[in-house]
């Protein structure tokens, strides 16, 4: 062997140990890059729970938090066949990528049934020979195009404007969810609340003062696979006039009644217009969204029975859905609805439960003070704000006329009364509907009856009924 030849290996053995430690150092010493590019860990998938696919996409999750993802791929096999649902590769590593899954335009032939889904992702690690980390999941399925059936059994051909409909309807087993929607809103069904006919759905949806009067109410069903059957629902809108008025704010009512309901230190020296804007558009717009959150959880049962109790002794000194504007030195400054009844008797005057129902919220809400809320099923709440105490508790079944606490004028109120609103879904509702004895039985006591259609119309005097719901709104105005 010649002395070159017997040099190489300790000559090459420096290099070979300079390399190792670089990637020692790579490895554990700190280092940013080369760690998470050699990470064992398979990307996460997360398919929907549903085990059905419809028409509507099936959305899919998919993450890797060490090098990212590189490429997902979903496929469905039918019949022995498969079918490409996403293909995608990444240039740059994701952490996280959603996915729509629908079915192809090429599978609208396919007979409903058994199918099988197959997810693959596959991260950007160097690990695995630099092919990376791989995940894969299937799920079973039924592949289920065709939407639920539904049958109105009985409507409400004329609604006020603000107020409130009733309508019965069927709806075939595969239904998941149905309801009523209209603009934004969408009002559930309930089963079960039809005397006679345990698979009646019965809905109560609102017209709201908000929504245009030529919006479209539309029954809807939905079943697991997200196939929708729509139904468009026929009904005279009757017009209900809202008042407008002008409401000037003081500098003395600023200091003692908005000020104080700020809890933003900064927001307080802001300019008088700035500090009533900060309550009257945030901090009403922060308790109404927490109004709709609690009112939107129905109790899927009827709590009240008969017309619901207005304030006893008690005069209507502001109406629903006033479109109010605010000004301040004669200048313009805000506007809002005022979305109930201020009631007055005299001071700390006992606030009666318009209904039977159970107690879904009491606390301080901002503009509206020391409020409780009641829970009367199916949808339906009312709320009685600016109470100087209360004397119920949140879960405790109340009764019509029972003592809830005392009238009061605790956050926005320029005077002792009680705020009165009625909800709806989350929806603020016209609330002399719900104090008329008529209106109860002539729009919803005869469905829940079992009363047909035809005969619910045939019993009903459409023209008086009305314009005895317009007379009780002028007289309480």
């Amino acid at each position: 062997m010649s002395s070159l030849e017997s040099e190489n290996p300790r000559r090459r053995l420096p290099a070979i140990i300079f390399v190792l430690l670089l990637v020692v150092i790579g490895l554990l010493g700190g280092g940013y890059y080369l760690a998470p590019r050699f990470e064992r860990e398979a990307p996460q998938v997360k398919l929907p729970d549903s085990d059905v696919l419809g028409l509507a996409p099936m959305e899919i999750v998919v993450a890797d938090r060490g090098a990212g993802l590189k490429s997902v791929s979903a496929t469905l096999s039918v019949g022995g066949t498969e079918h490409t649902l996403a293909s995608e590769q990444y240039a740059q590593p994701l952490t996280e990528k959603k996915i729509a899954l629908a079915l192809p335009s090429k599978l609208a032939g396919v007979k409903e049934g058994p199918a099988v889904l197959r997810v693959v992702a596959r991260d950007a690690s160097l690990w695995n020979y630099f092919n990376g980390n791989e995940a894969v999941m299937q799920k079973n399925l039924t592949i289920d195009v065709t939407p639920p059936t539904i049958e109105l059994v009985a409507d409400d051909r004329y609604v006020n404007f603000g107020g409130v409909g009733v309508i019965v309807y069927k709806a075939s087993a595969d239904t998941a969810t149905s309801g009523v929607r209209i603009g934004e809103y969408f009002f559930p069904g309930f089963q079960g609340q039809i005397k006679g006919h345990a698979d009646y759905y019965l809905a109560l949806f609102a017209h709201a003062y908000n929504v245009p009067p030529e919006a479209k109410a539309v029954l809807v069903a939905t079943d697991k696979a997200a196939n929708t059957r729509e139904m468009p629902l026929a009904y005279e809108l009757k017009d209900v006039k809202y008042r407008k008025s002008t409401i000037a704010i003081s500098d003395n009512f600023l200091q003692n009644k908005i000020v104080p309901l700020l809890t933003d230190v900064g927001a307080r020296q802001g300019t008088p217009k700035e500090v009533f804007v900060a309550v009257n558009k945030q901090l009403r717009k922060e308790n109404e969204d927490k109004i709709a959150a609690i009112t939107k959880k129905a109790t899927p049962a009827l709590l009240w029975r008969g017309a619901f109790s207005q304030l006893s002794n008690s005069k209507v000194e502001a109406n629903f859905a006033d479109a109010r504007t605010y000004t301040y030195n004669n200048e313009t400054i805000d506007t809002a609805h005022h979305l109930g009844y201020d009631l007055s008797v005299t001071k700390h005057y006992p606030v009666e439960a318009a209904n039977s129902g159970a107690v879904a919220f009491v606390g301080d809400l901002g503009i509206y003070g020391n409020t409780v809320i009641l829970d009367h099923g199916l949808g339906l709440f009312t709320l009685y704000g600016h109470l100087s105490s209360i004397e119920v508790k949140v879960g405790e079944p109340i009764q019509q006329r029972q003592i809830l606490g005392n009238t009061g004028e605790t956050g926005l109120a320029a005077g002792d009364h009680l705020h009165y609103g009625v909800y709806l879904d989350g929806v603020a509702v016209l609330p002399v509907e719900w104090w008329d004895p008529k209106w109860i039985r002539d729009n919803i006591e005869p469905k829940l009856e079992g009363q047909s259609g035809a005969a619910i119309a045939e019993s009903q005097q459409p023209k008086a009924r009305h314009k005895a719901a317009h007379k009780a709104v002028r007289k309480r105005r």
